[in-house]
């Protein structure tokens, strides 16, 4: 919809206040209905980037899975399979532990959050 700069009566005459303030509601109207489409264009284009990192973390959790796999054959073949999948799986749970204590370590030992007074 193009904007007018000025629009007059057929007389020539400026716009009286009543004219002027409709012109003014419906160009609010209008200014609110763009920008309600640019946020929607601008979710769906958030939307969109944020499928695609999430497609990316999932094949990278398939990879970290296929890699643990690789370990496990890797050890098969100087160790019984039975074996070599036991100490990749007890591996992986000893990742686990240590990185549970670590956060719950520096979840207890951590100083109370500091409230700044806004400003830089």
């Amino acid at each position: 919809m193009p904007i007018r700069a000025a629009e007059q009566n057929p007389g020539g005459q400026n716009p009286s206040v009543g004219e002027a303030v409709k012109q003014v509601a419906g160009h609010a109207g209008t200014l609110a209905k763009l920008g309600l489409e640019l946020a929607r264009l601008e979710v769906k284009s958030k939307a969109g980037a944020l499928g695609l990192g999430i497609g990316a973390a999932l094949v990278a959790l398939y990879g970290l899975g296929f890699l643990f796999a690789t370990i496990a054959v890797v050890l098969a073949i100087v160790l019984d399979t039975w074996l070599a999948l036991l100490l990749v799986t007890l591996g992986l749970f000893t990742i686990a532990g240590i990185l549970g204590l670590l956060a719950r370590a520096r979840l207890t030992s951590g100083d109370p959050p500091v409230r700044g007074n806004g400003h830089g």
